[in-house]
């Protein structure tokens, strides 16, 4: 007799529910990869041929001037180095202050858990506003330097609450060994219990440097000297102001030409910026489930 496979033996209404769902997901996967392919492809093409008749896959008219251009101009490479700076120091210390804030409140011997507890998650639905914030920045003397954009958010709530989670799914028997062996609480944390925590690290390190890697708004407001700004001013001058590095386009007669430039220049600039977090999330997709997973069962 011919066993059935899993899917003939769900119910009509499981099968209708699976249907559906496959059917959203493959819609959802296409307004993804769509943007994205015609992204890469424009981004080759002659800025005349994608004006007139949009994308192509004549590879006869594809170049590599957009890339050129890019490439060559050193306001991108400025821009790129501080925001490969920026990402790696600020997911550095974000992730070590969210690893040790979460540590004591997944201890159930913690006094004053409740409270504080209670102090973080008032900050996640309340802020000081952007005004008080900018004052308060000045008044720090961080104004213009790397730190004004490091700083305020290096601590999430939300990333500590998952932290604090995946300690608690670590089973006790673990420190009272380690005492035991007369390991003392920092023996125990630095060299026993984040070894084990290598999934929500990897975590929390791809969130963090992935939102500070797409932040600007920060980086708009505190830093004045063009020589500290982040790519993500660059590109956004590029892509929402429409205005490129003239170094780009300064052998362009033409308006026309300097438009044309101007909008190829927008995909090639998108596709760089994004390298760094294509090349990154290889690395840490093995350790992706089981961090994600860590407080959908124990809160």
């Amino acid at each position: 007799m011919k066993k059935k496979s899993k899917f003939a033996r769900y119910s009509m209404q499981d099968k209708a529910l699976l249907i559906i769902g496959y059917i959203l997901l493959g819609l959802f996967v296409i307004a993804i990869i769509i943007p994205m392919i015609y992204i890469v492809v424009a981004s080759f093409m002659d800025p005349i041929t994608l004006q007139n008749k949009g994308i192509t896959f004549d590879f006869h008219k594809w170049t590599l001037t957009a890339y050129e251009r890019v490439m060559s101009n050193p306001q991108i490479w400025i821009g790129f180095k501080n925001a490969v700076i920026y990402s790696v120091v600020f997911t550095v210390v974000s992730v070590f202050i969210t690893l040790l804030a979460a540590y004591p409140m997944s201890r159930a011997d913690f006094k004053g858990k409740g409270f504080f507890n209670a102090i973080f998650v008032i900050t996640m639905f309340f802020g000081g506003g952007l005004i008080p914030t900018y004052l308060l920045i000045s008044d720090l003397k961080l104004i213009d330097t790397m730190w004004a954009i490091i700083l305020p958010g290096a601590f999430s709530v939300w990333n500590m609450i998952i932290a604090r989670t995946y300690y608690q799914g670590i089973p006790a028997e673990l420190q009272e060994a380690a005492e035991v062996d007369g390991a003392n609480e920092i023996t125990y944390y630095f060299k026993i219990l984040l070894p084990v925590c290598t999934p929500v690290i990897a975590v929390l390190a791809l969130w963090q440097f992935v939102a500070m890697w797409n932040s600007y708004f920060d980086a708009m407001i505190y830093l004045n000297d063009s020589a500290k700004q982040p790519l993500q001013l660059v590109l956004r001058s590029i892509l929402i102001q429409n205005q490129p590095e003239s170094g780009m386009i300064a052998d362009m007669q033409s308006t026309a030409e300097r438009a044309q430039l101007a909008e190829l220049l927008k995909y090639a600039t998108i596709i760089v910026s994004s390298l760094p977090l294509l090349v990154m999330y290889p690395f840490f997709q093995k350790y992706f489930d089981a961090g994600i997973m860590a407080g959908s069962v124990k809160g």
